[in-house]
């Protein structure tokens, strides 16, 4: 059992309740504003939504911590930051938070990440234009596809379907302890995958610069819906492939659904999940993570309501972080107010 799962049992087995107040140890009225840099993602990304609206919130909540977002292109770049000391907090995807702590690549060693929350699930994307020739992933054989900017997220979860579908190289974040035989066969030409962000690739799928985009965020992602409107759309079912995410990267990915409706689906649409998490460096101190998260947890629907709707952050939820172990203010924080 690693030491992560060991925090989680001991923040667990103390059992859930109702909320019974403010916790104990919170920085109080009195002292200096402890200042927070949280490395997000780029200007109008979800990340970057999140990291506004928290900061905000935490102003309004009159306790001694400041939050400064800082624009970055997203998950690895935010562990690389973490990890050098240029920002204390990040926000991740839960594949290259694992990747990060674990030391794979493409972190030359083991990050001293930990967590203090995972916050909501990222739902990736794969869309296509609907009058053209590509239905399924394997189609995507030496076509040019927006696969997330370089740095992100995006960039690692498109990079590892497009393996296990037999269009890509290694990946270059897979576990080295993985065996081939878990990935398909790449008997096909590779994908052309480009490095764009989420405005870029819209707008290249737009121009027909591009067949496909490949995209991991909150359901709706506005600049999608906003060209479901104008263009329209397939989204490719990718559900299938989480079978051999999980065995070659571990339980990071799960099955989830885009439902009827969003984006104009006719029906349902099976996808890949993965979570996203907060994360902090291991010397913020514990007084600082727990008042941070008592406003997480107090302004969660207002934090959520721009990167992902009708979701719920609820403890059992929050603590679920994988190998990437709770920071002692959170474990701290979550056996105060939950216990």
């Amino acid at each position: 059992m690693t030491s992560a799962e060991v925090t989680r049992r001991r923040v667990m087995g103390l059992g859930f309740g109702v909320l019974a107040g403010a916790s104990a140890g919170c920085s109080g009225d009195s002292g200096p504003v402890r200042r927070l840099r949280l490395a997000t993602g780029p200007e109008g990304g979800p990340y970057n939504a999140f990291g506004q609206a928290l900061a905000r919130a935490v102003a309004a909540s009159g306790r001694r911590i400041e939050i400064v977002p800082v624009s970055t292109s997203a998950s690895v770049d935010n562990l690389r930051k973490l990890d050098d000391g240029s920002v204390e907090l990040a926000l991740a995807m839960a594949d290259v938070a694992e990747d990060a702590v674990l030391g794979r690549d493409p972190f030359p060693r083991a990050t001293a990440a930990t967590a203090l929350a995972r916050v909501y699930v990222n739902y990736t994307h794969l869309l296509v234009p609907a009058d053209g020739p590509v239905r399924s992933v394997r189609d995507l054989a030496g076509r040019p596809v927006a696969a997330g900017a370089a740095g992100s997220g995006v960039q690692v979860v498109a990079e590892r379907v497009l393996r296990a579908a037999g269009l890509s190289g290694a990946s270059p974040s897979a576990p080295a302890t993985a065996a081939p035989a878990t990935a398909a066969p790449a008997t096909a030409a590779p994908a052309d995958e480009r490095q764009l962000g989420l405005a870029a690739s819209v707008s290249a799928l737009r121009e027909g610069s591009v067949d496909a985009l490949f995209w991991s965020g909150g359901v709706p992602t506005p600049a999608l819906a906003d060209l479901a409107r104008e263009l329209p759309l397939r989204f490719l079912p990718l559900d299938a492939h989480v079978g051999a995410l999980r065995e070659r990267h571990g339980p990071v990915y799960t099955a989830v659904t885009l439902p009827a409706g969003v984006y104009g689906l006719t029906e349902p649409v099976g996808t890949i999940g993965v979570g996203n998490y907060l994360l902090a460096r291991a010397d913020v101190p514990q007084g600082a993570a727990r008042d941070l998260l008592q406003v997480v947890f107090e302004r969660w629907r207002d934090l959520l309501r721009e990167v992902t709707a009708g979701v719920r952050l609820e403890p059992r939820f929050a603590i679920s972080t994988g190998e990437v172990p709770l920071h002692p203010g959170a474990a701290a924080h979550y056996r105060a107010v939950y216990g």
